[in-house]
Formats: structure tokens, sequence, C-alpha cells
């Protein structure tokens, strides 16, 4: 979203972005707020004062409801919520979304909307500033919305209340992104009349990430491989790898004393690090396992500096790419795959001359992965460390939503012209656009 922005800007729009209160967002997942410092100066952040009633946990501010029965209050506030609009946690935020976006068309009119989802409220934004104004509207869902992506299903069916809003939003819009082509395909074959707009707008990464050196392994300090993502798998998922960590430090000499680095959020909201997941990975410990917690967006080229190998740990299959993907390719280093074989990373790795290959999550299959890394990780020439990151250069963020973008103009002027062939003339654009979703 902060690259949408910034190239927006690059193609002379002005940009407002609409977005809630830092302090909403670490109270949800925490921020990293080293990503402004790469929002363009010319982008207008405004903040609305929306948070999550259900993460406060200052018990002082609970009511009487709260305090007496929380499990009963969560109900009843998702209830409550739901009737606003169909969204658990957020549907209630669609009044001030709303009247946000016709305040600020209102001040400085507005030629088109991005609603960037999660959450989906944002759409009931777009959706106001269409029928009070008639401002086209885009929606960027990266995962989707009627498609399960973990469990690979139908999230909900057209007749539903979210299909019918799903629908209507999609009936009108200008474009729809998504991450991957399998996304897509669901998108084209459930609404076929819209399938021409739908688009592949991967998460691709930041050039500045990539270490960007030559690939030189300190035998004797130890191998070190990495993982550098939400910690958002299952603790049994976590187990299989650390079991196969184990098995291979066992097995294998270039491992006996290497370690395995892990950082990134664990949890959110009151949970944050306070699960089974750090508990095993505290256990785990004595078999070279860190866990260093996140890391600012600053620090990632400096980490990735330091390990000589990469452990991509990810959830669901085919509808899933993970925008980690990218980013670990751009290291040039060797690239453990600890995910099912169907999965949109492995379509993505695919030519990727240090991978170890999908293997599933059999313990026995990434036991052999993290020998074959290690191996790959001491025996690499500079040159084919070369090879691995160029590989990645196609995925740069810049690259990709500069072409995004500059479709999503091209395709807005092309309707604003049929418009115009169709019923009269109409305004030159303000160039000026208005964005949901956070600042960063």
């Amino acid at each position: 979203m902060r690259e949408t922005a910034n190239q927006f800007i690059n193609v002379g729009w002005d940009v407002t972005v609409v977005t809630i209160a830092q302090d909403s967002w670490e109270l949800d997942s925490g921020i990293d707020l080293t990503l402004l410092e790469q929002v363009d100066p010319r982008v207008k952040v405004v903040e609305l004062p929306l948070s999550r009633e259900d993460l406060e946990t200052d018990i002082r501010l609970f009511d009487e409801a709260r305090a007496l029965n929380p499990t009963k209050w969560v109900t009843e506030l998702r209830k409550r919520q739901a009737r606003t609009f169909p969204e658990a946690s957020f549907g209630e935020w669609r009044g001030v979304l709303e009247q946000a976006a016709l305040d600020i068309h209102q001040e400085h009119p507005a030629d088109l909307l991005l609603a960037s989802c999660v959450p989906y409220v944002n759409l009931a934004a777009a959706w106001k500033l269409w029928e009070e104004a008639r401002v086209p509207y885009a929606v960027d869902f990266r995962d989707g919305w009627s498609i399960d992506v973990i469990e690979g299903t139908e999230a909900f069916s057209r007749e539903s209340e979210l299909g019918r809003w799903e629908q209507e939003i999609l009936d009108h819009a200008v474009s729809l992104w998504v991450v991957n082509d399998p996304i897509a395909e669901h998108y084209r074959a459930r609404y076929p009349n819209f399938a021409d707009r739908v688009r592949v707008v991967r998460n691709g990464y930041d050039a500045d990430s990539s270490p960007g050196r030559a690939h030189k392994p300190d035998l004797d300090a130890g191998l070190v491989f990495g993982y550098l993502g939400t910690v958002n798998f299952t603790a049994t998922h976590l187990e299989k790898v650390l079991d196969a960590w184990r098995a291979a430090r066992e097995q294998e000499p270039l491992l006996a004393n290497a370690r395995f680095e892990v950082r990134g959020h664990i949890g959110n909201g009151a949970g944050r690090g306070a699960t089974r997941h750090a508990e095993i990975l505290k256990e785990s410990e004595a078999d070279g396992v860190h866990f260093g917690g996140p890391a600012s967006k600053a620090e990632v080229a400096e980490i990735y500096a330091r390990w000589d190998a990469m452990v991509l740990i990810l959830i669901g299959g085919r509808y899933v790419t993970s925008g980690k993907v990218y980013e670990y390719m751009a290291t040039g280093l060797p690239i453990v795959s600890a995910h099912v074989v169907e999965h949109d990373a492995s379509n993505v790795l695919r030519g990727h001359p240090l991978w170890t290959g999908a293997v599933g999550l059999d313990v026995n299959a990434m036991t052999e992965a993290f020998v074959s890394a290690a191996h790959m990780a001491v025996d690499t020439s500079d040159e084919a460390h070369s090879k691995a990151m160029a590989h990645a250069d196609q995925y740069t963020r810049e690259s990709l939503m500069t072409v995004a973008v500059r479709e999503l103009v091209d395709q807005l002027t092309a309707d604003k012209a049929e418009h115009v062939s169709a019923g009269g003339t109409a305004a030159l654009p303000e160039k000026s656009i208005v964005t949901g979703g956070p600042a960063s």
C-alpha cells in the first residue's frame, strides 16, 4: 500500500491515505514506524479515531458486563458490529469511514478511491462515495474475500449477505487486484462478466531489503539459518520444522554448530508473545534455536546479511503466496521450504537455483532439505549466488506497482472516454485519490 501511494504520486496524482491512528495499529498487531520514512512526503495522511474495543487490555476501562462475563460481552459485541456491516471486529467502523470519504471528496474532489482490504468494511466507504458522488473506485483484495485462501474453499455463497456485498461492489468497480493467479481464477470464474477487470498484482519486495553481498559463510562460527516473518502458523507446524532441524543437526556435520534464528511477531493483541509458539522456541534453545523478536524494516537487509540460508515457513496452499517469498529469493541464499507442496510460493520459487524444492511437511523430507541447504550454503560460488539474486529482480515492489498503477490509470481513462462517447462530456481528472488502509 505504501508503494501504491508512492507510485500514484510518481504519475502526477494527489494522494490522500485514510487510515486509523498509530496507537490503534499498535494495539492490534504492532507497527513498524521506519516504514513511514519511505512514504512520499507529498502523500496526505488522515488518521481516524477508530480502534477495536475487544483489544483493550486496561481492565479499569471495562464496563460491568465485560468484567463479569467477558466471553458473553465479546459475543454480543460481534453481533452488534455485524448489524452495521457483516464483518466481525470492524463492522461498526462503517459510518466513520463513509463520512471521512465524503468529507475528503467535498474538500478536494476525488477521481478515484482505491479500497485496500482488510478490513472489508473499507468497501462501504468506496460504495458510499460512488452512490453519493459517482466517484470511480477500484478494489485491492490481496487475498480475496469470497475465497478462504487457507482452506482453499468458498468463504461464503453468492446468496449470503457477504456475497451480495461482494457482487454489488465488483459490479461497479474499475478493477480488482489480487496477489496471485489462483485467486484471480476464482474471481474470473465467479464473476465472468467482470473477468477482464481482474488483475494479478503480486506483493513483491523492496530492493533495499536485499543484503546484496557475496555468499561467504563462517564455518567456524557455524552456519546460520533464518526465518523472518509473522509467526502465524500452528504450533504443530512449528514443531515439525524444529524436529527436522534437530534431526539435520544430528546427521550433518556442517550443521553440528549451526543456529536457527527466528525473527518476527508472535500472536496479536494482548496475546502477542504469550503463545505456545514462544514456549516451543524457548524449549529449543539447546538445539541452536534463537528467537530474536520483531525486526524493523530498517534492520532487514542487515539481518539477512548475517544469515547463510532461509527457512520459508508458510500456511495455506495453492491460493497463498506470501510476501516474504520474494524477499527471501532476493537474498540469493539457499531456501528451505516448510509448506505444503501445492503452494503458490512453489510457483514463484520454481527456477530459483538455490531452492531445495517443495517437499511438504514430512519431517524426514524437511530434514534432507536442511542438509541440502547447508551444502548449498558452503559450496555456492559468487556467480551462482548472483544468479539466485537475479531470479528475484522481476519481483521488485517498485517495478510491480509501477505497472499496476499505470494500468489502473489507463483503465480509468478508458472508462471515462467510453462514458463521454456514450453520453456527453466529463470533467478532466483532478488527479486525486483516496485509499483505504494503513499509511505504511
